[in-house]
């Protein structure tokens, strides 16, 4: 019976292309709005390490001033960041089955003077958990162990980028990078890894890729670096000289992250910090109340405002303009339908029930909004091309707006609905006429 519905109703749009034409073309731009609108608010809420983001945490501390709360972009919450002090201290916890209190760096990086000349570069430094914590892939080698966070040890992890840059993408494992005035040794080539969010710092730029270079943290201090990040601090520095000052003082640049397996963990973490801030508060530090944040990778995310309020406000709009479009149809649709009141008539009159006839004329509505979906995603994947183009000249990212199946299913079930709500009143209309005035205009 659906298929005769559906012949019937491909039969009755071929009937008046113009006008059929019209109708798809209001269905299709409001789908098509709606899509784009929704798939870029997706882009940015959706999870981008959802094998994990359920035991991967954010840890932030309240050591800011007495006198006035951090001004956060919510209110009552700590620092985005902790300070190295801190970070050290918490980082002594057996608690996390995993742990990495990291950092992002400007060094130098000196090639083979047959590859290029010296240039700098953004580098991660952190600790060996950070590439096993976010299941970051690897193509050649591995990270390095414990042992090279201790030392530190002078080995560095390449992106494919970076590798293909240094040593034309061949496996460089063992090779030697010269980064300032030190030569570091590849242990490792990650592979493809590129998060919809550099959700592990959101501090700066959330659309940025991942670093193309990460060493061990612990080079902080023999090297003298300095953060390429954000830093807030307050208070007076430590007199101390260099290095030794930003570490001693109450400046708060580094993110840390911790992997708890277990909601058992979570609770013993989070009295661990209770404590910690205790102990710091009688050595005269943490002046506030007591404020730990130990934030999963979505209320991270929320806490960061990584979805810009305008998505919001803009998918809102354009289902206002969806819904627009499928009511301001309901009359061509109307005229469309009472045009065939004759041919009604008699397909009543030999036998078809008001539940025929209207489930026909709905058949032929949905049709409607399936063509017009279709043309819709269609316009939706040439916006949003065009806005991963202006996105390359931005981040240089490509990539970053994606109608994936998730919003495809989204895109179809609206088209459904528009043309249902399109159609549903004319079609009821339809059924509802006696058959016998169809049959004396016949």
């Amino acid at each position: 019976m659906l298929m005769h519905n559906l012949v019937i109703a491909w039969k009755s749009l071929k009937r008046n292309r113009i006008l059929s034409s019209l109708i798809v073309t209001g269905i299709a731009l409001g789908i098509a709005l709606s899509t784009t609108f929704a798939t870029i608010r997706h882009s940015f809420a959706k999870d981008p390490i959802p094998e994990k983001s359920n035991v991967l945490y954010n840890v932030r501390l309240d050591s800011w001033d007495p006198l006035k709360p951090y001004p956060a972009r919510v209110p009552g919450e700590p620092p985005t960041q902790i300070t190295y002090r801190d970070a050290m201290e918490i980082m002594k916890s057996s608690i996390p089955l995993r742990q990495s209190a990291m950092y992002k760096t400007n060094l130098y990086v000196h090639p083979d003077p047959k590859v290029g000349k010296p240039f700098k570069e953004q580098i991660r430094a952190c600790f060996a958990d950070f590439f096993p914590m976010f299941n970051v892939p690897f193509k050649y080698g591995s990270g390095w162990d414990k042992k090279g966070d201790v030392g530190p040890e002078a080995v560095v992890v390449l992106n494919e980028e970076m590798n293909e840059k240094l040593f034309g993408g061949a496996n460089s494992v063992g090779k030697t990078v010269r980064i300032e005035d030190k030569d570091f040794r590849v242990v490792g080539v990650l592979g493809p890894w590129f998060p919809s969010i550099k959700f592990y710092d959101l501090t700066q730029n959330q659309l940025q890729p991942p670093e193309k270079l990460f060493i061990p943290f612990n080079h902080l201090v023999p090297m003298n670096l300095r953060t390429g990040g954000n830093s807030d601090g307050w208070g007076p520095s430590p007199n101390l000289p260099g290095i030794a000052g930003l570490l001693g003082s109450e400046t708060c640049w580094l993110q840390m992250w911790v992997e708890l397996p277990k909601k058992s963990d979570l609770s013993a973490y989070q009295d661990f910090l209770k404590a910690y801030a205790m102990e710091q508060k009688k050595i005269g530090r943490f002046p506030r109340p007591v404020n730990n944040r130990v934030s999963s990778v979505k209320e991270w995310m929320d806490l960061a405002g990584v979805v810009p309020a305008q998505a919001n406000a803009l998918v809102v709009v354009s289902l206002l303009f969806l819904a627009v479009c499928a009511l301001n149809l309901v009359g061509l649709l109307l005229g469309k339908f009472l045009a065939r009141a004759a041919e009604i008539g008699v397909r009543r009159a030999l036998g078809a029930s008001r539940l025929d006839i209207f489930l026909q004329h709905v058949v032929e509505c949905e049709l409607i909004g399936v063509l017009g979906g279709v043309l819709g995603i269609s316009l939706s994947l040439l916006t949003l091309a065009y806005m991963n183009n202006w996105m390359k000249t931005l981040v240089n990212r490509t990539d970053f707006f994606k109608l994936d199946a998730e919003m495809v299913v989204m895109a179809v079930g609206l088209s459904l609905a528009a043309g249902l709500v399109a159609g549903l009143y004319p079609a009821w209309r339809t059924c509802k006429l006696a058959p016998a005035i169809h049959l004396k205009v016949q």
